[in-house]
């Protein structure tokens, strides 16, 4: 659980607060709840999302359950640093895309007495750890994850799996690219897709 309140106020400094997990677990709408509630307050509230995230809007920063926040596009980790001038809250919004500089600017902000939240896949669609995500969660002061439900299992879920064949990193898609699985679904369906590759006509 964060906090919102500091108990010793003579400590100026801000702190950083991650929220991660799989495709469809809830943590955009965690991120705009949290950035809402700020601006509700009558908070400095700037927003940032990756350029390279088109799939709702180009401005926005929109959930699967299209409660929406405007944002600013940003190419690099290095213009949130330019362009968060006198901000209180600061949103950050798929952050496993960014360069690994977002670690240093997050830090950087939050020392400077502002408060950072961040929303990001922990993993890719290989179950590997996800850009510069292990890094802002260990510098974080509070991280929370956030499962999905998966679609095979009904449990809970924490693997994004990917349906296609494509093994670019960084591949922009919804349902009909990914589906959230538990751990037990994720290996059962990566097992299988390694042996449709080996063995084209198993599939068939």
């Amino acid at each position: 659980m964060f906090l919102e309140n500091t108990v010793n106020h003579k400590e100026q400094f801000g702190w950083i607060e991650v929220i991660c997990g799989s495709m469809f677990s809830g943590k955009t709408e965690e991120l705009i709840r949290r950035l809402k509630r700020a601006q509700f307050a009558r908070q400095r509230v700037e927003i940032f999302k990756p350029a390279v995230d088109t799939r709702y809007d180009d401005e926005l920063v929109v959930s699967h359950d299209a409660n929406e926040i405007r944002s600013t596009p940003v190419p690099a980790a290095a213009n949130i640093r330019i362009l968060a001038q006198d901000c209180d809250v600061i949103g950050i919004d798929e952050a496993q895309f960014f360069d690994d500089e977002i670690v240093s600017v997050c830090n950087d902000l939050a020392n400077s007495g502002v408060r950072v939240v961040v929303a990001g896949l922990d993993m890719d669609f290989k179950g590997n750890p996800f850009g510069p995500m292990p890094a802002l969660m260990a510098t974080a002061e509070y991280v929370t994850k956030v499962h999905a439900v998966c679609t095979r299992t009904g449990n809970l879920a924490n693997y994004s799996f990917r349906k296609g064949n494509s093994d670019n990193l960084v591949l922009l898609g919804e349902t009909e690219e990914y589906e959230p699985l538990s751990r037990a679904a994720y290996f059962k369906a990566m097992k299988e897709a390694q042996e449709n590759k080996t063995n084209p006509e198993k599939k068939k």
